[in-house]
């Protein structure tokens, strides 16, 4: 008999639930006794009032409010008791009448007075169930909830309760399988990275020369250019993990979580060492102090880049590399204690691909793609100037997607071509006309650009 029985698993997961929140097991048998309580008093107080003097009857029955009132008429009543929604009387042959009210009826206690039977008022609920339901209740279900929600937040977002100050749901850290060969167009920002490869794989080399390796390495360059892909490509090649952040993750409402987040990113990396760090948009948390310093030092952006700094500059490299590499589209806006020597003392440009660049990164994103064999690179990296590798990307794959529409076996030129046009240009707007002197206006004006291209 298989003993993966999904009906076994869910049992084992529902008392493992039970289990790791007994309150919230104990609310859901609260609430169940107390409904049963409320039920058990709503019915027993309709056969008692406060006086009690209509206990002791022989038997109770639910009658009409019509035939409550007939009875009261033929003066088979000695006592009534009046409620909030219903009328209990006593019968001569010591029998309980109890019938709903038919809203305010003036008459009945007319009637009542006319026969000489004494009457009075009763309440249909105690102060036990009122205390209940109106304040222990609420409060009750009000806790459980908390609970369940802060052992829900603390599952989830680290060993504290709000799981604030926690980064491991921040950091991904893997073992990347890119290599340099993947990536293409910055050849030269390549070459300045080898050599923080060779001293993870080799470490010994530099130290026995007494050599220190940069601990820090911040790669420029405009956005998708591929410094995230070369940040991977240099672990992938050194075969070491890799702890990726976003410079956003550290900054919090609250003072002091993002520098208990630096803390946690650099004691997991020490961990694992030799290791590479890789903060991305560093920006967000590395601006100049300069900029601040009229507002006062004690914010949470500050509080993280100090922390930052200070982490930087205590943990050593000698014997368990850790390299920090950082990416940023702005650097101008860095303060300047970062880009110090012994922190990100130094700068890999990672610009736009040229003409050759352009066609390695072409065909790097052609090989997952079936291309047809009179596709001609050269002619749409031609096409693709100023572009970086994340728009080449795109191109590929808009090709490919337009190739697909059409029902073909492979990506054509054409597909390229108009991939390029729809990249640059946007979509073709096949609806709208323009007349004859606009045609001439374009024409003068590309034929100034051809000329200029030309010369």
């Amino acid at each position: 008999m298989n003993g993966n029985n999904p009906n076994q698993k869910n049992n084992n997961n529902n008392n493992n639930f039970f289990n790791k929140n007994p309150i919230f097991l104990f609310a859901v048998f609260a609430i169940v006794a107390i409904f049963l309580f409320k039920s058990f008093v709503d019915s027993g107080s309709i056969m008692s009032d406060e006086g009690g003097s209509l206990a002791g009857a022989s038997s109770t029955q639910n009658v009409p409010y019509s035939e409550l009132k007939r009875l009261v008429e033929n003066n088979q009543i000695v006592q009534v008791s009046i409620g909030q929604t219903s009328v209990k009387a006593l019968s001569k042959q010591n029998v309980l009448y109890v019938a709903k009210k038919v809203g305010n009826d003036p008459s009945f206690i007319a009637l009542l007075d006319s026969k000489n039977i004494s009457y009075g008022a009763y309440s249909e609920s105690n102060w036990f169930t009122d205390l209940l339901f109106s304040w222990v209740l609420p409060i009750f279900i009000f806790f459980g909830i908390w609970m369940f929600l802060a052992s829900r937040m603390q599952k989830n977002m680290g060993s504290s309760i709000l799981g604030i100050g926690s980064s491991k749901k921040l950091v991904n850290s893997e073992k990347p399988k890119v290599k340099f060969n993947d990536v293409a167009g910055v050849e030269e920002a390549k070459e300045e990275v080898k050599e923080i490869v060779d001293f993870l794989k080799y470490p010994e080399r530099y130290i026995n020369l007494g050599a220190k390796i940069p601990k820090g390495l911040l790669l420029v360059g405009p956005p998708g250019t591929g410094k995230t892909l070369l940040a991977k490509a240099v672990a992938g090649e050194a075969d070491v993990p890799f702890f990726s952040v976003s410079g956003s993750s550290f900054i919090e409402m609250f003072v002091g979580v993002g520098a208990s987040r630096v803390r946690d990113l650099f004691e997991n990396a020490k961990k694992e060492a030799p290791a590479i760090v890789f903060i991305d948009e560093i920006d967000a948390i590395g601006k100049s102090r300069a900029a601040g310093a009229a507002m006062g030092g004690n914010d949470e952006r500050e509080q993280t880049l100090n922390q930052l700094l200070a982490e930087m500059d205590g943990f050593g490299t000698e014997s368990s590399p850790v390299i920090v590499l950082a990416a940023t589209n702005r650097p101008e806006v860095l303060d300047a204690a970062l880009l110090r020597p012994g922190r990100f003392d130094r700068q890999v440009l990672v610009d736009k691909p040229d003409f050759k660049g352009r066609c390695d990164i072409l065909r790097v994103h052609m090989k997952d793609v079936k291309i047809s064999p009179e596709v001609k690179v050269e002619d749409v990296a031609r096409l693709t100037a100023g572009l970086a590798g994340a728009d080449l990307a795109n191109i590929i794959n808009e090709a490919a997607l337009l190739a697909g529409r059409d029902s073909k076996k492979y990506v054509e030129q054409k597909d390229l071509i108009e991939a390029v046009e729809r990249a640059i240009a946007g979509l073709e707007k096949k609806s709208r006309r323009i007349n004859e002197k606009e045609k001439k206006i374009v024409t003068y004006h590309e034929c100034g650009h051809a000329l200029i291209a030309e010369t």
